[in-house]
């Protein structure tokens, strides 16, 4: 079995990115290790794992060098609970979203763009978000 521990997303719009995700996501801030401190970045959490990193753009990852081109990963899928209550953060905030029912797997998603670029889809239990449904 493979799951996915974290997801790292460079972006030149540091602040704007680690706020958007703290706000919509509610994840928290926590520490990162020591040898990575001098690069600029967060390490977003949930349930007391770091789930995001963050890194500025320009800044090596892993010693990795980013001037060659490569693959692009397309979008994040991030499985979560409370639909409605992410659809209303997101109202609140004023950000664009799309939805999509998927009833043959017992799914609905939400896809929207983070501030530096990156699609995002949150995925939910369609059993889950039918209780408690307010629309």
């Amino acid at each position: 079995m493979m799951t996915i521990d974290h997801v790292t997303i460079r972006t030149g719009a540091l602040a704007s990115v680690r706020a958007f995700f703290l706000e919509v996501f509610e994840l928290e801030e926590g520490p990162r290790p020591l040898a990575i401190q001098r690069i600029p970045g967060h390490w977003l959490y949930s349930a007391g794992k770091p789930v995001v990193h963050l890194i500025g753009s320009g800044e090596p990852a892993g010693g990795i060098a980013r001037d060659k081109p490569g693959e692009t990963i397309d979008h994040v899928g991030f499985r979560l609970e409370n639909y409605w209550g992410l659809r209303d953060r997101l109202d609140a905030r004023g950000i664009r979203y799309s939805t999509m029912d998927l009833p043959d797997i017992n799914e609905r998603r939400i896809f929207l763009w983070t501030p530096g670029g990156t699609l995002l889809e949150a995925v939910f239990d369609a059993d889950a978000t039918s209780s408690g449904s307010r629309r």
